[in-house]
């Protein structure tokens, strides 16, 4: 019997339509976009992902233009990308974890879009409230060139982006640092800060829970302790409080 091409095709045909490719019923997928801050890039992210992907999560990890749009623009660009990849897997949640502005961002579409499937939110370092360094700094040029108009934005003022979005009605879980490796930004900051960011500040009215780690803004999303704190956030909806500091 002569098989040919075609008959091979419509064969393969029929048999994606019977049996599609597609999660089984039984099988919990969920997806967790990751959000860097201004003017970092996805790799800040690249540990995180590794260890969320060995904990069997669908891992988006976005890069996104941070210093050529405003807040508004870079969310809805930002994160519709990232449900759209996040829907290849039919997800059962879309989780998200963010950096410093990328909080902002996720609070700024969240209070205008519903996510049916939204499941948890960890934020690391992010200016709830603003920050004391961008209120001294903006009017330079040189951090209008770095921050674009984004930077300008996240200010104390009460009428800065992060002030202006209201609490969260979602599940969020805040974990900022306590470490500066910048003291000529602390010294802008009142109170305990990660260089960037005051502890007070990265507070969020609705948040779920909050914790204190002794990193950086800059590298505490690469910190052992915090991507432990992440994972158990998402898997329970509350920090391990009683968990010792791990090496990194």
């Amino acid at each position: 019997m002569n098989i040919t091409k075609s008959t091979i095709v419509s064969v393969f045909l029929i048999v994606l339509f019977i049996f599609p490719v597609t999660v089984s019923a039984g099988e919990k997928t969920e997806c967790v976009i990751l959000l860097h801050g201004l003017a970092r890039s996805e790799t800040s992210f690249n540990r995180l992902a590794l260890y969320l992907k060995q904990e069997g999560f669908y891992v988006v990890n976005i890069d996104y233009p941070s210093c050529k749009k405003n807040i508004q623009s870079l969310s809805i660009e930002a994160i519709n990308r990232g449900i759209k990849e996040c829907m290849k897997v039919r997800p059962s949640k879309i989780h998200f974890v963010t950096h410093s502005m990328g909080g902002i961002l996720v609070r700024q579409y969240l209070v205008l879009n519903k996510i049916e499937n939204l499941g948890r939110v960890v934020m690391l370092s992010p200016p709830n409230q603003g920050s004391e360094a961008v209120d001294k700094l903006k009017g330079y040029k040189i951090y209008k060139w770095i921050g674009g108009p984004a930077g300008q934005q996240l200010g104390t003022d009460e009428n800065s982006v992060p002030n202006m979005i209201g609490p969260a009605d979602y599940d969020v879980g805040i974990i900022t640092g306590d470490r500066t490796i910048n003291p000529f930004l602390s010294m802008m900051i009142p109170g305990k800060d990660d260089g960037k960011v005051s502890v007070k500040r990265a507070k969020l009215s609705g948040m779920k829970d909050f914790i204190v780690v002794h990193k950086s803004h800059a590298f505490i999303m690469t910190d052992l302790d915090t991507i432990n704190q992440i994972i158990y956030f998402i898997e329970n909806g509350i920090f391990n409080h009683d968990q010792p500091e791990a090496d990194s």
